[in-house]
């Protein structure tokens, strides 16, 4: 037999033990319900997960609404691209900018507080099947929202209602009350070397 045959014969040994593996613990998981993801950490691609989130959710055809807490001043891509479907998609930008842009706290945290009754509005509507509240976890750091009022609202959802909540710094409560929570880390970022943000990358 060629090592090649054997390496062959091992891998399909070890895929067979893998698949009855996950296929137990397929069968042991039948529930299902509205699941609330953060997406935290100092790395790139928080919210982008999130957008990649939402367009999957769009494939299926659930309706789906997007709140953005910090950013706002200039229009990002996937602004422009989900606004294509306003029939599936409540966008509503209420950021002002980032906070070193405004420097003005109580200006921040009169839209933090606008943006949240929206939020409100979309936890409460159980029609939306999708949420994402981009940049909560900035918003929750600076103190900008009652922690306890967030997250009452988020675990008083429709029970089968997603949502996606990003931004560096998550509170310890709101991970704890997570199902799944991703910590993105940062080893490289083209931003040290002086390169700005790219369209289509960061925008």
């Amino acid at each position: 037999m060629s090592d090649s045959t054997e390496r062959d014969e091992r891998h399909l040994a070890r895929m067979q033990r893998k698949k009855a593996v996950i296929d137990e613990r397929i069968a042991n998981s039948p529930n299902e319900c509205g699941l609330l993801l953060v997406l935290t950490g100092n790395g790139k691609g928080k919210s982008s997960s999130a957008f990649g989130m939402l367009a999957r959710a769009l494939g299926h055809g659930m309706q789906c609404g997007v709140v953005q807490f910090i950013k706002g001043r200039n229009s990002t891509g996937e602004e422009l691209f989900f606004r294509r479907f306003p029939e599936q998609v409540r966008y509503h930008v209420m950021g002002e900018g980032f906070t070193w842009e405004t420097q003005d706290r109580q200006r921040d945290i009169a839209a933090a507080q606008a943006a949240w009754a929206v939020s409100r509005q979309l936890l409460q509507d159980p029609g939306v099947q999708f949420v994402v509240l981009d940049e909560l976890n900035i918003a929750l750091k600076h103190g900008y929202l009652d922690l306890d009022q967030v997250l009452s609202d988020i675990q008083a959802r429709p029970p089968m209602q997603h949502v996606i909540v990003t931004g560096r710094a998550a509170k310890p409560e709101m991970i704890e009350l997570a199902d799944t929570v991703t910590e993105m880390g940062m080893l490289k970022h083209a931003f040290q070397a002086g390169i700005r943000a790219q369209k289509g990358v960061e925008l």
